[in-house]
């Protein structure tokens, strides 16, 4: 055995926590002479001291102290997977970007809640710069990233629509940002200014722009939501931003639309117990994946 006894090792964990063996007897149901039992079978095996006894009084050692801080964590790892895999057989826990999850993701969800009785969805909204998930430290199902449909090779995904850029504005700048961009302030949703980066590269249209000014946000949200208030012109998805769009809020100084090559994708890990769960939504994303706006776009890839 590579090993100790895990009820030994559970034994002492809650005695040293307690600092007695009559209340670890207590919680575990067993009596104080089989707690003293377990310590000294550790004792043995790891060749040290880990309570110090004087009379009938215990008290952890220095040693014991350290292996019982890093048991505890332990205990409650798996206290937590098997409660999970027990209690939330039919939860799944969602990660998804802010934007994303504003512009679309709420509605649907609402749709599917109200269609499917099983899984219920738990989901987190989330800003990330760059969209990551990481299952094995962060305690998601699946989740609904921006990228190029690259995740690891311990994931799985699939694509539930592309991303295409296109900047926006009120539509009382419409005139102004037509005739004159150069002269408008520019609105970013990423620190780095990628996505107008993107823009000009692709679609060639105002050689030398200046980047340097505008005003910077972290969210496509926060971006249209300060061009619908006049703030200037901002870049946006066009899937996510048709419905403020077709309204009015937004309108479309230019034609032309990128398509970044980048998507939206949903993704879990291999070999996921929640496999059937996640089909079902897929299914479901996919019915009522956002459609294009009516307005005339060109489309650039």
């Amino acid at each position: 055995m590579s090993l100790p006894p895990l009820y030994a090792l559970r034994a002492f964990e809650v005695a040293a926590r307690l600092n007695s063996f009559s209340k670890a007897a207590e919680i575990l149901n067993i009596t104080p002479g089989a707690v003293s039992r377990h310590v000294r079978t550790l004792e043995t095996w790891f060749d040290c001291e880990l309570f110090k006894r004087q009379g009938p009084r215990v008290e952890v050692s220095e040693a014991g102290r350290v292996l019982a801080g890093q048991l505890n964590e332990s205990f409650r790892s798996m206290e937590w997977a098997c409660g999970a895999f027990k209690s939330e057989n039919h939860l799944l826990r969602l990660k998804a970007p802010s934007t994303l999850t504003m512009r679309w993701l709420l509605n649907v969800l609402r749709s599917f809640r109200e269609n499917h009785e099983k899984p219920k969805i738990e989901i987190a909204s989330v800003w990330m710069d760059i969209d990551t998930v990481d299952f094995s430290r962060e305690p998601f199902d699946c989740a609904i990233l921006l990228g190029n449909g690259n995740f690891g090779e311990s994931t799985e995904s699939r694509l539930l629509f592309s991303e295409w850029l296109v900047p926006v504005c009120t539509p009382s700048l419409l005139e102004s940002a037509r005739q004159h961009l150069p002269q408008c302030d520019l609105i970013h949703t990423t620190p780095d200014r990628r996505d107008w980066k993107r823009w000009l590269r692709e679609t060639g249209l105002f050689p030398g722009l200046e980047m340097s000014g505008g005003v910077v946000f972290d969210t496509l949200e926060q971006g249209s939501l300060a061009a619908m208030n006049g703030h200037g012109v901002a870049m946006a998805d066009l899937r996510l931003t048709a419905e403020a769009l077709e309204s009015g809020l937004l309108a479309l100084p230019f034609r032309e639309a990128i398509v970044t090559g980048d998507g939206y994708y949903i993704v879990w890990p291999k070999n996921s117990l929640r496999k059937q769960s996640i089909d079902s939504l897929l299914d479901w994303l996919n019915r009522h994946a956002p459609g294009e706006p009516s307005q005339n776009v060109v489309c650039l890839d």
